[in-house]
């Protein structure tokens, strides 16, 4: 009898609240898992506590270096699934004109440049049925907006999403799905206490999201419903 395939993922960014939530459903339901985080220090992620096939990584995906050392530390491994979380949000409130150069900067970098980054280093690794998935938000949609705030985030992921349209767009032809999430207003340390969905409603929903793209090409903006954003 032929062996089963077991699945696995490489989480990116996966210290504390979303990308830990991830890797914690993805180890429930029986996956190899290998996630990254930037200091460990300072990560919730506790192997031992956790349990399953989990490896453990540190990076800071703003290094290049870093980036460039992880690739080479994984090179021949295969993964089913490639999803970079990591990303930064100054004050929901504050418009452009109170926010610091310095600030913008660091969260564009953070949220939208190096997370094409560390795909343009890691794509390799993904199997050609596999995802290659990024977190946005529904936020980021240009459409959608109609409030304001969250001005430089919302900029942010909107350019996040416009490097991953990109980045499909120079890969025509490849078999692998690549999707922009939008996991909801989830309560983590980023989202805040008055969010509307907690880690244990949503997550496991963007996991079967995910899981459900395998094997079918093409870039998409879905939300944890499965259901497609305007852009």
């Amino acid at each position: 009898m032929a062996p089963t395939h077991r699945p696995s993922c490489l989480i990116i960014g996966a210290s504390r609240g979303l990308g830990l939530g991830m890797v914690e459903t993805y180890l429930a339901r029986g996956w190899r898992v290998v996630a990254t985080v930037r200091d460990p220090a300072t990560s919730r992620l506790d192997a031992s506590a956790l349990g399953g096939d989990l490896q453990i990584e540190t990076l800071d995906i703003r290094s290049e270096s870093q980036i460039k050392a992880l690739a080479q530390r994984l090179a021949g491994q295969s993964f089913d699934l490639l999803f970079v979380n990591a990303g930064i949000a100054p004050p929901p409130m504050q418009p452009v004109g109170e926010t610091s150069t310095e600030t913008f900067v660091d969260v564009m970098v953070t949220n939208a440049f190096s997370p094409l980054k560390v795909i343009e280093a890691l794509e390799n690794l993904v199997a050609p049925s596999g995802v290659i998935g990024v977190m946005s938000s529904e936020i980021g949609s240009v459409s959608n907006n109609e409030t304001g705030t969250w001005e430089v985030y919302r900029a942010s992921k909107a350019a996040l999403n416009m490097l991953m349209r990109s980045y499909a767009a120079r890969r025509r032809g490849d078999p692998r799905a690549m999707i922009l999430m939008a996991p909801g207003w989830v309560k983590t340390d980023m989202g805040g206490a008055h969010a509307r969905y907690t880690i244990e409603e949503n997550i496991p929903k963007v996991v079967d999201v995910l899981t459900a793209q395998s094997g079918k090409p093409g870039v998409r903006f879905l939300n944890f419903a499965g259901e497609t954003l305007p852009w």
